[in-house]
């Protein structure tokens, strides 16, 4: 019996993944079935795990949180600090898993987050950020 065959497979894509596993250190609550990113603009090619999510207040369209060299830049204007991505994702299929109450330790994170992390903690007051 004859068939029509597909290939399922994807090729492989690996980002930084020094500390995954570890960024995220627990889970309380996600977003059902997660969202798809808008990444315009967003120039690297791996979205980490834990790395910050922002919404476009007026949209509700979520983005992740630009960088700039090491760290995470400026937020923009009109946008505010929403969730963590869960997992690391290429940015080429950006269907992100996201912690909506949690712990996260910052300091595992792959950008910089210390010239925002007050303004987050304000924000996102279900995810607990620590640095053990």
């Amino acid at each position: 019996m004859a068939g029509t065959t597909a290939n399922l497979s994807n090729d492989p894509v690996y980002g930084d993944m020094e500390n995954e596993g570890i960024v995220i250190q627990k889970v309380v609550d996600t977003v059902p079935g997660g969202r798809t990113l808008d990444v315009t603009g967003f120039a690297p090619a791996f979205i980490p795990q834990g790395h910050l999510v922002i919404e476009e207040t007026a949209t509700g369209v979520l983005k992740p949180m630009p960088i700039s060299g090491t760290a995470y830049g400026a937020l923009p204007s009109g946008h505010t600090y929403k969730y963590v991505v869960m997992a690391g994702i290429p940015t080429a299929k950006p269907f992100a898993g996201l912690l909506r109450i949690g712990t996260v330790n910052w300091k595992a994170m792959k950008y910089d987050a210390t010239s925002i992390l007050s303004a987050v903690k304000t924000a996102i007051p279900s995810i607990y950020f620590t640095k053990d």
